[in-house]
Parts: structure tokens; C-alpha cells; sequence
């Protein structure tokens, strides 16, 4: 049971949105997919649903081509920035809708959920303001129980009370019955706890995948005196550093020898977000010869 994207490409005009991208999307893990605006991710999802069509490339649902392949597509929900309803329909009447597309579609769960965001199911989605609309399009995916749910920038105008329930209601659907969720997201910090499984995406391409332990594990800070990290530093995969004073911080990719390490350096981890700037930013000249390597939605 996975969703399988294989070579994977895009093009609009002169951008290359997407440039064979390849990975697996295993059954019953919270995947965030991660990348900076430009960086493929809205494309990439709209291309795995079949709502775009690649220039080249497959993907497949369980072992089933997508392609005209309604079974396997009803195993998939996005949600995304776009409204699939029509202009006047109020919310309540867009839950009777999206019911007789997804027939495991609880709209008890959902009138529950709409009611615990506060959301007036008599509104019509078209006139939700941007918070609520993103609460709508959480209510619906959150309910309507396939095995995968795509989620695109879900907490869109969310305040932090809406965004920590969103978070709560998620990691409990979840844990009462594990299902496959992507979380595309710019908020890495506050989706961190939730992800089992990260894929960053940089210019169109798979710029790191894996477990999100594994990933955090391949990185570490040294802190110390600035002659005593500049000394150490050449022949390290050096991401990014930071000086105040006489001090320096830097962040390498890598496992550190910490029997090698020179007296007056601290060692440190990185968390999600940091190793997610310093792998997608634009490269810069590094300290003491060393290199910095760096790495954008359509």
C-alpha cells in the first residue's frame, strides 16, 4: 500500500517546475514536504491527484496507474488552495456534496469538527474569509477518510488556537486509525513533532528524503571561540555559520568525531527548520575556505 512517484516532470513555459522526481509515499506515515515558494510542492501534489498532468513520468496508487483510474484516485484527497465547489453552495449543503463523491465521507465528524472551529456551516464557502475557508477545506479533508490526504498549506490564515487544534485533531484522527497524510507547509517548526517522514523539494528537484530522525541525525552545530571553530572547519561539509563577538557557530552536515573534537567546541543538533534554511539557501562564500552548500512553489 504507497502511493509511487516516479520521474516525475513538469514544465510551464520556460520554468521547470518539476524535474523527475521520484519517491514513495509508504502507508500509515505523516510526511511533510518541505520546500520554499517556487519549489514544486503545490505542482507536485496536483500532478500525484491528477488534477495537472505531468509531461512525463507515472504515478501509482497501490500497485494502479492513476491514469483514468477513478478507484485509484477516490483513494486520494487534496486539499489545496483552490474551492471545487459551486460559487452559492453554503457549507452545510457542501458536506451533502462532498458525501455522495467520498461515500466514507463521516459527516457527523464533521459537523462535530465545524463545530469545535466555530465555523457557520450556514456560510457560503465562496464568502469564507481566508481563515475560515482553510477551517472548511480541514473539515472536509479531515472527514472524509481515504487512505490518503494531501495537505497543502492547510493552516492558510489560521490563528495559533485554530492551528494547535488543527494539529490535535490530526495527530488524534491518526493515532485512532492510521491513514497516509503529507503536510505541505512553510510553518517547519510547528509541524516538526507530527513528521515521521520528511521530503524537501529545491528547484524542482528531490533535494533530501527520509526518515526525520535519520535527516536531523546527518547534521550537528559546533560552538565555541572563532579561531577554534575556523580551525576546525576545513574538509567539513559546512552549511551555514554564525559569529557574535568573538564567538562562532557552525552547522555541518555530517556525524561529528567527538573524540576529535578540540577542547572549548560544544557540540549541538539541529532541529528541522534550521537545517531546512541552511540546505535551501542560496550558496554563500564560507569561513576559512570551507564550503557552504545551499540549495523555491509553481
Amino acid at each position: 500500500m504507497s502511493i509511487v512517484i516516479e520521474n516525475v516532470s513538469k514544465r510551464f513555459g520556460p520554468v521547470q517546475a518539476l524535474q523527475r522526481v521520484s519517491f514513495t509515499l509508504e502507508e500509515g506515515k505523516i510526511y511533510g514536504l518541505l520546500g520554499r515558494n517556487g519549489a514544486g510542492k503545490s505542482t507536485l501534489l496536483s500532478a500525484v491527484t491528477q488534477r495537472l498532468f505531468p509531461d512525463e513520468g507515472r504515478v501509482t496508487v497501490d500497485g494502479e496507474s492513476i491514469d483514468g483510474n477513478d478507484r485509484a484516485l477516490s483513494k486520494m484527497y487534496l486539499m489545496s488552495e483552490k474551492l471545487y465547489y459551486p460559487e452559492n453552495m453554503r457549507v452545510k449543503d457542501a458536506f451533502r456534496w462532498t458525501e455522495a463523491f467520498y461515500p466514507s465521507f463521516d459527516k457527523q465528524f464533521a459537523w462535530n469538527l465545524a463545530g469545535a472551529f466555530q465555523l457557520n456551516t450556514n456560510a457560503k464557502v465562496s464568502k469564507l474569509s481566508t481563515g475560515y475557508s482553510s477551517i472548511f477545506k480541514i473539515v472536509v479533508a479531515l472527514s472524509v477518510n481515504t487512505p490518503y490526504v494531501l495537505l497543502d498549506e492547510p493552516v492558510l490564515g489560521l490563528d495559533a488556537n485554530h492551528r494547535d487544534l488543527f494539529y490535535k485533531t490530526l495527530l488524534a484522527k491518526y493515532s485512532e486509525q492510521p491513514f497516509t497524510v503529507v503536510l505541505s507547509t512553510h510553518l517547519i517548526e510547528e509541524v516538526s513533532h507530527l513528521i515521521e517522514e520528511v521530503v524537501i523539494l529545491h528547484h524542482g528537484q528531490v533535494l533530501a528524503k527520509g526518515p526525520r530522525e535519520e535527516l536531523l541525525s546527518d547534521g550537528y552545530t559546533v560552538s565555541g571561540p572563532r579561531g577554534v571553530v575556523e580551525a576546525y572547519l576545513p574538509g567539513k561539509r559546512v552549511l551555514g555559520v554564525d559569529t557574535l563577538g568573538g564567538l562562532m557557530s557552525a552547522s555541518i552536515l555530517g556525524r561529528p568525531d567527538r573524540a576529535a573534537l578540540p577542547q572549548g567546541l560544544e557540540l549541538g543538533g539541529l532541529d528541522l527548520q534550521r537545517l531546512f534554511i541552511l540546505m535551501t539557501s542560496d550558496p554563500e562564500p564560507a569561513v576559512a575556505g570551507s564550503p557552504k552548500t545551499g540549495g523555491g512553489e509553481v
